[in-house]
């Protein structure tokens, strides 16, 4: 029977499947059934920053005394945290796989500080998920850089738990901003964060939310890069997250160079249950290969390791569509 076993971050998860930060993870019965199911570790629902300061703003317009408003932010984020705290406790003591925090954040400011009580309260690793819509024409693309590096610096620094990054695919150089977070001291990044999508109603003229789940033709936006990043950073951990919606999707971000997988819109769809399935599906594939451990295969198609890498570095349909006329 091939050993599954994989090294993410440092830590030691007895599968590379992930269940990645969603509803899923929100509770302490849900986190128990994905590990029933076979997951090799959860990533918890996100903490908003930008959702707790909305709750704030609403409590702050139903009052009509400007004193009262530091103390219902204050009391706004202090509740949010201590339920998350809290969330962290309960499922550590619960579950056996690792259990990873998250915080969806678009500034250091006291996060930095949230940080140290997310490692006493257990959580094995921290997967900071920062993004924002750069909407100043004047700012130059490294100022918006520049506050992911700053994050990555100050809470690497402050805790001693594994520090991970989820990011978006549209920076300038994202093998340059890979590299960045690693000398930071950041030990992995998640490929990628899938957005939320605004899509107009054209009938009642106004403005609704795109389909929330990926698909699985979204796997190739992230393929690509794993390719390439996991051969020219290579010190730093890989989670690919975007488009697996089967065990041919796992296997194929491990061949790419991934050290774990992270579903979540199949989940959605089909129920937990799918867990089992993805972990099955790379168990008997690898049976059927030849393959003892995960290490035997991971990278085996990265961007160093195939015969002409130039098909990860190709961005036109030359071949396919030149004779179109």
């Amino acid at each position: 029977m091939p050993d599954l076993e994989v090294n993410y971050l440092g830590i030691k998860l007895k599968n590379p499947v992930i269940a990645g930060s969603s509803g899923l993870t929100s509770t302490v019965d849900k986190i128990r059934s994905l590990e029933k199911a076979g997951a090799g570790a959860v990533v918890l629902k996100s903490l908003f920053e930008e959702q707790i300061n909305y709750e704030a703003g609403s409590l702050i317009m139903d009052h009509d005394y400007p004193e009262a408003e530091d103390y219902i932010k204050n009391y706004t984020k202090s509740h949010s945290v201590e339920n998350y705290l809290k969330l962290i406790e309960d499922a550590k003591n619960t579950v056996s796989i690792p259990v990873i925090a998250s915080i969806n954040c678009v500034s250091a400011s006291e996060w930095v500080g949230f940080s140290r009580r997310i490692e006493e309260s257990g959580a094995d690793a921290l997967e900071l998920n920062v993004y924002f819509i750069p909407t100043d024409k004047f700012s130059p693309s490294t100022d918006f850089e520049n506050i992911y590096f700053e994050l990555a610096r100050q809470v690497a620094d402050i805790v001693n738990i594994p520090v991970s990054i989820k990011l978006g695919n549209n920076f300038t150089n994202i093998l340059g901003v890979v590299d960045r977070l690693y000398a930071l001291g950041v030990k992995g990044v998640v490929m990628f964060n899938r957005f939320y999508e605004p899509d107009i109603d054209i009938e009642n003229m106004k403005l609704t939310a795109a389909d929330v789940f990926s698909k699985s033709s979204d796997i190739r936006h992230v393929l690509r890069w794993v390719a390439l990043v996991s051969d020219k950073v290579r010190q730093i951990d890989i989670s690919a997250s975007t488009g697996v919606h089967s065990y041919d999707g796992v296997i194929k971000q491990i061949l790419a160079g991934a050290k774990t997988v992270q579903v979540c819109s199949l989940l959605y769809r089909n129920g937990i249950k799918e867990v089992s399935n993805l972990v099955d599906g790379l168990e008997q594939w690898m049976n059927n290969k030849g393959f003892s451990t995960i290490d035997e295969f991971r990278g085996k198609m990265s961007y160093k390791n195939i015969p002409d890498p130039s098909v990860y570095e190709r961005s036109q349909f030359m071949k396919y569509f030149s004779n179109i006329h």
